[in-house]
């Protein structure tokens, strides 16, 4: 620990607001044998009001973030969405067990 307490709080650090169309979702996850987390497929509703699902996830980075005080993991995800490669985040609120994705 720094002078003046400097360093002493790096592992609560606030990630702001989430940015972008936040859509809830249904997911459908894996927990490895050693706790981590793996989003395998999710099931949403899209702005016309269909179901969608997605499927075949391809996870680029994972992080564990804090939004408001709210302990969550991201999961940084590209997949097929609507015909087209799309980037799209995965949010796990861990204290309430949801998911969310943000476009």
């Amino acid at each position: 620990m720094g002078v003046f307490g400097i360093g002493s709080n790096n592992n609560q650090i606030d990630s702001g607001e989430i940015r972008g169309k936040m859509y809830h979702i249904a997911c459908k996850a894996w927990f490895t044998s050693t706790c981590s987390l793996r989003p395998l497929s999710i099931k949403f509703e899209g702005d016309d009001g269909i179901i969608q699902t997605i499927s075949n996830i391809t996870i680029k980075c994972t992080e564990d973030k804090n939004y408001s005080g709210i302990s969550s993991k991201e999961f940084v995800c590209e997949s097929i969405i609507g015909g087209f490669l799309r980037e799209f985040k995965l949010i796990f609120f861990i204290e309430s067990c949801k998911w969310v994705m943000v476009i």
